[in-house]
């Protein structure tokens, strides 16, 4: 044996780049902390990761556009691909949608992928956080979590709101009027911040430009710096779990982050971009060459916004055209009271969590998750504010269902006014009550298992039916919160954070232990 058969193999040149990085960002120790994190399955997850992947479709999408869009004010006379328009004044920013949209390859399939995303990725936002909401994982310590993602909801619907009026058509510079409407409503600054923001008399000529930065700028960049803080509070904290078998509030059940999770985070969002891509391929959305360029002395018949903004209009349709005088100042109060319902529906959800916590006193670390039927109130109140919520949405569009089902337009309004009161205390009732029976059909269930359908003869003559026990991972599942709310809560903070399961059982692959 020679001298040279003693020598160490020559690393490989990723082996190299590795040891390089590891020498500076210490890789190899993180790698082996989070690489291996355990996430839980659970369908109801992945409305998370719809957020997800439809923000970064959003920004892959809009960084095409931004290479074609010019957001300018100015007046030019069209000369483009779509012929009827041929000939007409119009902005630059409405000309470059239309170049967009008729004369850039792929285009117009960019364009409505980047809005379709849009409302997707808001949707997806708000079901999200409804199932934070009624599954209670927004208590200690994940509330500054809760808040991160309804700041990321805030910012969203301004986000699309300024989006939506970029290509200054006759639809968006309507939905521009109604803003500055609200706008000048606000007693004493209302005329000022108006000024202020369109750069002049409405329409002014500085909006688009402002909103451009904006969208582009400005508002993503605060949504990315949130998404990421998100993201590194979710593992910091590790991912809550619905309760069941061999679960507990020190340990998380589920897949390792490599290779398991990372391969099917990564199918899931090639499949959300794909039906993302279908539905922009097939179902046009905010065709603004049928609208025509904004003209300050025209509106767009039947104008509604996208529906996450329906709701604000609802409240301005629905109220009465109130006016008063303080001072020798007009209170504009059918737009004001509006204006000041609209953020205070959006606060509510935003300081619930410490709503919550006052008022019950609860404040343990919760990592096991509520069935929505045993917190009865906490689901009542969630269902109430979808009823109130979907009532205005109907509220924005009084017209289009008046003229569609052929009703008279003051007679939607009242249903639209009587309902905003009556409807959510009922649902409050209603869900209420449907959680208790709930409940009530789960103790059953302990007490005298699940009806098999089989019925039986007595001895001496009476028919019963047969009942089969349920299984210890049912009964533990339907009885755990139970024992959850008896236990002495203070053993959490004082137990070894690496405790034995199951008596001598260590954590198995798929568990990790919570700190």
């Amino acid at each position: 044996m020679t001298a040279t058969d003693h020598r160490p193999a020559k690393a490989s040149s990723g082996e190299r780049v590795a040891d390089w990085f590891d020498g500076r960002l210490g890789v190899y120790a993180l790698g082996r902390r989070y690489l291996r994190k355990v996430f839980p399955d659970h369908w109801s997850f992945l409305l998370g990761e719809i957020c997800l992947y439809s923000f970064v479709v959003l920004i892959l999408t809009g960084v095409y556009l931004t290479l074609f869009f010019h957001p300018s004010m100015n007046e030019v006379t069209y000369h483009g691909g779509y012929v009827p328009l041929n000939g007409i004044r119009m902005s630059e920013a409405y000309a470059s949608t239309l170049h967009i949209s008729f004369d850039v390859r792929g285009g117009l399939l960019v364009r409505q992928l980047h809005h379709w995303a849009a409302l997707v990725f808001l949707a997806a936002m708000l079901t999200h956080m409804m199932r934070h909401f009624f599954t209670g994982s927004f208590r200690r310590p994940r509330e500054v979590n809760w808040v991160f993602g309804w700041t990321l909801l805030l910012l969203g619907l301004f986000e699309g709101l300024f989006g939506y009026s970029l290509p200054d058509d006759l639809l968006s510079g309507t939905g521009l009027r109604f803003v500055d409407g609200a706008i000048l409503s606000v007693p004493v600054v209302g005329t000022y911040l108006s000024f202020f923001l369109f750069g002049g008399e409405f329409p002014g000529h500085d909006i688009v430009a402002r909103f451009y930065s904006l969208h582009i700028l400005l508002i993503p960049g605060i949504m990315a710096a949130l998404v990421v803080a998100h993201l590194i509070l979710v593992v910091y904290h590790k991912h809550t779990q619905f309760a069941g078998p061999g679960k507990s509030e020190r340990n998380v059940v589920g897949t390792p982050f490599l290779p398991v999770y990372l391969a099917k985070a990564g199918g899931f969002f090639f499949l959300v971009f794909g039906v993302l891509a279908l539905i922009s391929a097939v179902a046009t959305i905010n065709p603004v060459w049928s609208y025509g360029p904004y003209r300050a002395d025209q509106v767009s018949t039947g104008a509604q916004p996208d529906w996450y903004l329906g709701f604000a209009e609802g409240l301005v349709r629905v109220m009465p055209g109130w006016e008063i005088t303080v001072a020798g100042h007009t209170l504009v109060l059918g737009v004001l009271i509006p204006i000041v319902v609209f953020p205070l529906l959006l606060v509510a959800i935003g300081v619930y969590p410490f709503i919550e916590s006052w008022v019950t006193g609860d404040r343990r670390e919760h990592h096991l998750l509520d069935r929505p039927r045993n917190r009865p109130i906490r689901t009542s109140i969630g269902a109430a504010w979808i009823s109130l919520y979907l009532i205005l949405l109907a509220g924005g569009g009084n017209d289009i269902v008046a003229t569609r089902f052929h009703l008279s337009i003051n007679a939607v309004t009242w249903a639209v006014r009587i309902s905003l009161f009556v409807v959510p205390a009922v649902v409050f009732v209603v869900t209420r009550r449907i959680c208790l029976g709930l409940q009530l059909r789960d103790r059953e269930l302990v007490a005298h298992g699940r009806a098999t359908g089989v019925v039986k003869r007595l001895p001496h003559g009476e028919y019963v039916e047969v009942h089969r026990p349920l299984g210890p991972a049912e009964r533990h599942t339907l009885t755990e919160h139970e024992h959850r709310d008896r236990s002495d809560h203070r053993d959490l903070q004082t137990a070894d954070p690496q405790p034995a399961l199951d008596g001598a059982r260590a954590p198995a692959r798929h568990e990790e232990p919570q700190p």
